[in-house]
């Protein structure tokens, strides 16, 4: 997986629309016409010069951030040894793609996986490969991507434990803030991170190996580069990113639901929302 889940236009688009700025403001802060401006946030491409800086002071985008995402920057990828605990699972329903994590303790082989994406078959692979355990499936928010395998999968692995947030979670399977599990020798924190959804939740993993000790399952509320929409709760999703991921300390891989996966540093490098 390389390219990334937002192009420039997405990123206009969900800072235009989570802050109420109408396509008339942007059309005279930028001097786009109103077609060319439907056509960049629609495909991240524009014929016409653009005003990028009054752009994004109109958006609160980071202006020099802003432009790495135009020039094309992607995150480094990462290699199978910089994270030899975690395996990204994406698969696609035809039309969208998303991300799934098996995450593993490498003496016990106990693992817990983080949502479940379309298909639960890339996933069961994975899992007898490894010679591994499921022990728990933890849900970063209830949007259909996220579960659609949930039932096949439970069914599969009867004794598999639930976590998650929200409507429809029976008490003793819903995570609190800052609760703890876990797994074999590897510690998973829940942090609530409402914003994109409103039960969504980070699960912080410590005790990784390779390059990175630390990751951040972070389902939609962060992506490199960008952001999960929040046109409803927009300043919230931002505050809770800010707090809860881009505190974390160095070095932390982040594993989100769609795209590439990136990390700390490299968000703080280069995602305008920030």
């Amino acid at each position: 997986m390389s390219g990334l889940e937002d192009h420039a236009g997405d990123i206009v688009r969900k800072s235009r629309m989570g802050l109420g700025v109408s396509e008339a403001d942007v059309v005279e802060v930028t001097g786009l016409s109103q077609k060319a401006l439907e056509q960049f946030e629609s495909e991240g491409s524009v014929q016409e010069e653009i005003q990028w800086e009054p752009l994004c002071e109109r958006l609160q985008l980071h202006p020099e951030k802003f432009k790495s995402i135009l020039d094309g920057w992607t995150p480094r990828p990462l290699q199978g040894e910089s994270m030899p605990q975690i395996r990204q699972i994406a698969t696609d329903d035809g039309g969208m793609e998303v991300n799934a994590y098996l995450v593993w303790d490498p003496d016990s082989r106990e693992a817990a996986l983080f949502d479940t994406g379309w298909n639960p078959d890339p996933i069961k692979k994975c899992i007898q490969q490894e010679g591994l355990t499921l022990k728990n499936l933890f849900i970063t928010h209830q949007h259909h991507d996220h579960i659609a395998a949930m039932t096949p999968l439970r069914k599969l692995y009867p004794s598999m434990q639930l976590q998650a947030q929200g409507h429809g979670v029976p008490p003793k399977n819903q995570v609190s803030e800052g609760q703890m599990f876990s797994l074999g020798t590897l510690k998973i924190h829940a942090r609530m991170t409402p914003g994109h959804a409103s039960d969504g939740v980070t699960y912080v993993i410590n005790g990784l190996s390779g390059d990175f000790p630390r990751a951040a399952i972070v389902g939609d509320a962060i992506f490199a580069g960008s952001m999960g929409g929040a046109t409803a709760h927009f300043e919230l999703a931002k505050t809770k990113i800010r707090k809860v991921i881009l505190s974390l300390d160095q070095p932390t891989l982040i594993c989100p639901g769609h795209g590439p996966l990136t990390t700390l540093k490299e968000e703080q490098s280069h995602n305008p929302f920030f």
